[in-house]
């Protein structure tokens, strides 16, 4: 499957999840601090239409500050009912709308990071497909986009999925399932109890205190995703080993 089919059906699936809430469900807290399941689900119609134009108005006027940028424009968007985000969630499944130059792995892999967000406090389960979770995984791993704050959290560790076998970095092991190892790298402590490996606690110390990125900081990072080389073309590939 292409990693924009996946996409699209991620969509409206979370809208499906979305309609299924009770009122306190949707006021649960979510993994994303300060949102609840409610503030999630607005969060992920933000960037379905003029989404690019957000974005440069959120690098120019924000100093690429995206937490400000995501919050301010998920405020907005939170005002709606959760009935009208699940429409837009439907109407607008198929937005092509990437981050720019990344393609699609980043916005896949946002919408898996946030159906985590509100299925883990609401203690919803799913067995979630190999092939997306790779998505996230190799995205995060490799080359994440500047909004996933991803930093040098990662730096000197060599992550390992001994359910899939999937291995990334090199130094101190942080080893386990996919799953936990995708959360604990998107910087989400739930993940950390399930993983083992000399790494673990310098990765546990750099998700409980992130360093502080100031404007300047955000704006190379910024710059280097314009000027550096396009990643492989992720419009039309299958998500593993495809092309």
């Amino acid at each position: 499957m292409k990693v924009h089919d996946m996409l699209v059906e991620e969509r409206r699936r979370m809208a499906d999840l979305l309609d299924g809430l009770d009122p306190g469900q949707l006021a649960t807290p979510s993994l994303s601090t300060g949102w609840t399941v409610h503030d999630v689900g607005a969060h992920l119609i933000t960037y379905l239409r003029f989404g690019q134009l957000k974005i440069y108005y959120g690098i120019v006027t924000m100093a690429a500050d995206f937490d400000r940028l995501n919050r301010e424009l998920t405020a907005r968007a939170a005002r709606m009912p959760t009935s009208e985000i699940a429409a837009r969630l439907r109407r607008w499944a198929t937005s092509k709308t990437t981050i720019p130059r990344s393609g699609y792995d980043p916005v896949l892999a946002d919408i898996l990071l946030h159906d985590y967000d509100i299925r883990v406090p609401l203690g919803i389960g799913r067995d979630m497909p190999e092939d997306r979770l790779w998505v996230a995984f190799q995205h995060l791993a490799a080359k994440p986009s500047p909004g996933y704050a991803v930093g040098s959290r990662l730096a000197g560790l060599r992550l390992e999925a001994e359910d899939t076998g999937w291995v990334s970095g090199s130094g101190a092991v942080v080893r386990g399932d996919a799953e936990s190892l995708v959360l604990a790298m998107s910087g989400r402590a739930v993940g950390l109890d399930a993983l083992e490996g000399e790494g673990l606690p310098l990765l546990r110390e750099r998700v409980a205190a992130p360093p502080p990125r100031g404007p300047l900081e955000r704006l190379k990072t910024v710059v280097k995703v314009v000027v550096d080389p396009p990643p492989v073309e992720r419009r039309s590939r299958d998500a593993i080993g495809g092309s």
